[in-house]
């Protein structure tokens, strides 16, 4: 009996220390995850709806670092000529916001879905953004009265 108390009180034991090993750990692993910039976006995606042609090219994406460390956007780039973002320069501040400006050539018609991939300096990561939307063409006006009739019936 005297056995079995011994190793149930190791068991209990050893368990108690991996456990609190995992704690550790997962407090490790969340400090490393929250450490240095964060970019955190109010949305990944902007649908520009259904526009007519040559409609307000321009969207933005939102956001603000909520990292410990400035950050740094090195380079965005649209997925194709059509998708052209510009991004901020200088470093954003931690809890600072700024935003990245996308056009999108509005004389396209038809349905799109585009990507601007950022690379910032935060480590091992690439942000996507996609912009989505329709583009129509517009409602064509309808013919002139000819100048013989003036369009009331006598």
């Amino acid at each position: 009996m005297n056995r079995i108390l011994l190793v149930l009180a190791l068991v209990v034991s050893t368990m108690t220390v991996t456990f609190a090993q995992n704690d550790a750990s997962a407090e490790q692993a969340q400090e490393t995850t929250t450490s240095g910039p964060q970019m955190v976006f109010e949305a990944e995606t902007v649908d520009y709806g259904v526009i007519e042609q040559n409609a307000d090219p321009y969207r933005f994406f939102k956001f603000t670092n909520t990292g410990d460390a400035p950050l740094v956007i090195k380079h965005a780039k649209g997925s194709c000529g059509c998708t052209v973002p510009t991004y901020p320069k200088e470093p954003i501040a931690p809890g600072e916001s700024a935003e990245i400006k996308v056009r999108y050539d509005t004389k396209r018609i038809g349905k799109f879905t585009k990507r601007v991939t950022l690379t910032t300096n935060i480590e091992g990561e690439k942000q996507v953004l996609t912009i989505k939307g329709e583009v129509k063409r517009p409602a064509e006006e309808p013919d002139a009265i000819p100048s013989s009739n003036s369009g009331f019936n006598n």
